[in-house]
């Protein structure tokens, strides 16, 4: 028997899956005017494994196979020779760890029933592995089902009471259904954890701007732009700087943002809206075309600046 490092099979996918899945729902559901598209964080599950393999065995054999056809992208072989090694031993201890491997297979593909399935096998089988549970909520929140991501955030909350991301996506789901006391509470509680965290001050930067209290929100975005600019806490200051009339400080904000990520629609649409204020319509029109090439609807785009 051999102790080995075994690396988790979906790292580049489960590292953001919970931040992926929270930023879906907030292009779907959010305005810039009054609603919430929070920064993509990265959830931090743990990525390296220690697990007790035997490496003469089938099981392991069959495991080193699908972490091979995982590295070069295969994923359809990779979902086989995990099933294979499940199969081969199914009383395995690590059986929860392949069970979440394929489920983020399967959500890569799109086949979410399949991946919800497979991830509450897993977690039946570790009902404490904080890491499934958050990919679960992750999943729960894709496919609309917000109650249950919830639940999920709050057993790894239960689990681990100084975790922070899980109160992050809770509190930001709580703010995208309207529950702004809930999000409050979850973002002071990150501050009690940890009293510098830029997730609590830009969480509290998004309940000020869902309350149309633009200036302090922006002050909140300021302080975590100031030490980690991103494109989208620049879009939702400069959108605070649209609702109080700073027009040239929301210029500048825009066109940082468009540098660090030229293909968000959103933006498009901000630069829209400061050109309306600025009466310069042939600009605007320009940008509605951009933001419905980089993929919103015309009558959204449209509805979203006031046209």
């Amino acid at each position: 028997m051999k102790r080995i490092i075994y690396l988790a099979l979906m790292l580049t996918i489960s590292l953001v899956a919970s931040a992926q899945a929270i930023q879906s729902i907030n292009e779907r559901n959010m305005k810039y005017a009054t609603g919430v598209k929070p920064d993509p964080i990265k959830v931090k599950p743990t990525v390296n494994y220690t697990i007790d393999i035997d490496t003469c065995t089938v099981y392991y054999s069959l495991v080193d196979s699908a972490q091979q056809y995982v590295a070069i992208k295969h994923w359809d072989k990779a979902e086989h020779f995990l099933l294979e090694a499940i199969k081969s031993e199914p009383s395995n201890p690590n059986n929860s760890l392949l069970l979440s491997n394929i489920a983020t297979i399967q959500r890569r593909q799109g086949r979410l029933d399949e991946a919800l399935r497979n991830y509450s096998m897993a977690i039946d089988l570790t009902p404490n592995a904080v890491t499934l549970l958050l990919n679960r909520a992750a999943l729960y929140t894709q496919m609309g089902n917000i109650a249950q991501a919830q639940a999920d955030y709050e057993r790894v909350m239960a689990i681990d009471d100084r975790d922070v991301e899980s109160r992050y996506n809770h509190g930001m789901l709580a703010l995208n259904t309207g529950d702004a006391k809930t999000a409050e509470n979850d973002f002071e509680d990150i501050l009690r954890i940890s009293p510098n965290s830029g997730l609590a001050k830009q969480g509290q930067g998004y309940v000020h701007k869902h309350a149309g209290n633009y200036e302090k929100a922006a002050e909140c975005f300021s302080e975590v732009i100031n030490v980690k600019p991103s494109s989208t806490l620049l879009a939702n200051r400069a959108d605070c700087y649209l609702s109080t009339k700073r027009l040239n400080d929301a210029s500048v904000d825009i066109a940082t943002a468009l540098e660090l990520d030229p293909d968000d629609p959103y933006i498009y649409v901000l630069r829209a809206k400061l050109n309306k204020l600025r009466y310069n319509r042939t600009d605007m029109e320009r940008d509605i075309k951009l933001a419905v090439a980089h993929g919103l609807d015309e009558t959204e785009v449209k509805g979203l600046i006031g046209e």
